[in-house]
């Protein structure tokens, strides 16, 4: 059992509870971080860090009252800081106050993992694909997390059919509904273990164990026909 007395001791900041909750279970996962404790506000983290020695800030930006940002220069002496955000526009402001990384949300496991390693480089390296692959295979419901009306939504794996893109947002089509997020296709596509889904055309990732029919040129889902891509065929047919 690792020594929690020498682990690193870290806070999450956050006002979205499915947020924290991923990076939650991100923390829980790795032994050489202990989490001390959860703030849904920078007003509570102000509090806590008086109360006890922090080593690591999980810190999203755009927060009521106080924002990461501002929040961060009342601090005379900060501990490392990841910022954890759904906006692009703060990384150069972010890299000013010389944080440790800039996670953008929804955070897979293997680049928290990086951010963790280059905040405490004299740490232990974590090798990101011996830890990521055999958490993703114990899990009975895998999810993901994706964003939506300004909320963290969580899809199970098994209920995703396929997702189109749509220039800078991407329709993520499930069992039951429809979510519309602002994220690229190949970002999403990093999210999703191989083993279960596939790239079949520069707009389309389809979900293998949902596929009915398929032929040279298109796969079937639902009775919803989608193309197969000349630069993907060759994968995709090997792979069916």
């Amino acid at each position: 059992m690792p020594d929690k007395t020498m682990a690193i001791k870290c806070l999450i900041i956050d006002d979205e509870p499915p947020a924290r909750e991923v990076l939650k279970r991100y923390v829980e996962q790795l032994p050489m971080l202990q989490l001390t404790g959860e703030c849904s506000n920078a007003i509570q983290a102000i509090g806590m860090l008086q109360q006890q020695d922090i080593d690591l800030l999980f810190l999203d930006i755009r927060m009521p009252q106080l924002n990461g940002i501002d929040f961060l220069r009342t601090l005379n002496t900060p501990p490392k800081i990841i910022f954890t955000t759904a906006f692009a526009e703060y990384a150069v402001e972010g890299y000013e106050l010389d944080i440790a990384d800039y996670l953008m949300k929804p955070i897979r496991f293997d680049r928290f993992i990086k951010a963790v390693n280059k905040a405490f480089p004299k740490q232990p390296t974590i090798d990101t694909e011996e830890k990521f692959q055999p958490l993703e295979e114990k899990r009975t419901e895998s999810f993901v997390y994706f964003r939506a009306d300004r909320k963290m939504v969580k899809v199970l794996l098994n209920d995703i059919l396929y997702i189109e893109s749509m220039k800078d947002y991407v329709k993520v089509y499930t069992t039951n509904t429809t979510i519309i997020t602002k994220q690229s296709l190949s970002s999403v596509e990093t999210m999703l273990p191989e083993k279960r889904f596939i790239r079949t055309h520069r707009s389309f990732i389809v979900a293998i164990h949902h596929i009915s029919t398929f032929t040279n040129e298109i796969i079937e889902i639902n009775k919803t026909e989608i193309p197969i891509g000349k630069l993907y065929r060759n994968t995709v047919l090997k792979l069916l």
